[in-house]
């Protein structure tokens, strides 16, 4: 079993991995986006973003292109002369869960991650620089809330989650997830935002994209519609023949 590290700075791979471990962990977005999945709820994070892994529970995560992550690994091993410590991260780590860090957190959370990476084999600097990242992020944590109705969704970052995703089942608890907010909430301000619901908007996207790869691309009929996300050839046909009244064939003939 590899020795156990306070820290780790790592770039994940576009594959999406899963497991889980004995130790819980903060995990703190850097540079770039990445995707996790804890207990079924899905998000991007992008800098200062993270999430709480506690112990033993089963996640999912993949890098969206260029990436870099902070990972505090936290050993549960009882710490008799810190007994404040071990309370604060049993409160931290009662449920997995997301969080935005406030900017004075997240410039420390640069400050001691350059250190830490300049000196990857001091263990003792490592064991010392999680310590007190996990005391400071106790406090400057924001945790998602229930926002005003006023709040606007950054739409940037949901069609980017589509677009990584669009040849795969898309559901409003994944696309909530990019927003930080709960289903309801989101289905209500993205309907008030966009005038559609979620489904119906992942549905434009796919159809878009299958309209540009018609005209400009020789894919076949199969291919594009398990590209554009649809079960079936048949499926694709019979939807995209309703929303534009002809079908993909007599569409790719009119626009070559």
């Amino acid at each position: 079993m590899p020795a156990f590290k306070p820290f780790e700075i790592m770039a994940l791979p576009t594959e999406m991995a899963q497991h889980q471990h004995h130790y819980n962990q903060i995990v703190i977005g850097l540079n770039g986006r990445t995707e996790f999945e804890l207990g079924g709820n899905g998000s991007l994070m992008g800098p200062g973003q993270g999430c709480l892994v506690s112990s033993e529970l089963d996640h999912a995560f993949g890098g969206l292109g260029s990436n870099r992550i902070l990972v505090i690994n936290l050993s549960l091993s009882p710490t008799p002369a810190l007994p404040a410590q071990q309370e604060r991260m049993h409160g931290l780590f009662e449920r997995p869960r997301y969080f935005q860090l406030h900017p004075q957190a997240q410039q420390l959370v640069s400050v001691l991650s350059e250190e830490m990476r300049a000196n990857p084999d001091d263990h003792l600097l490592g064991q010392a620089c999680a310590h007190t990242l996990m005391c400071a992020l106790h406090r400057h944590m924001a945790f998602p809330r229930v926002q005003p109705r006023a709040k606007r969704l950054n739409l940037e970052v949901i069609d980017a989650y589509i677009a990584q995703h669009l040849g795969r089942k898309i559901t409003v608890a994944q696309l909530a997830g990019c927003a930080f907010l709960g289903e309801s909430q989101f289905h209500l301000l993205f309907k008030e935002q966009t005038g559609l619901s979620p489904y119906q908007y992942v549905l434009e996207k796919r159809l878009s994209e299958a309209k540009k790869m018609l005209a400009f691309s020789q894919h076949s009929l199969a291919y594009i519609a398990q590209h554009c996300g649809f079960s079936s050839q048949s499926l694709f046909t019979q939807v995209f023949s309703s929303r534009f009244d002809l079908s993909p064939s007599r569409y790719r003939k009119l626009h070559r």
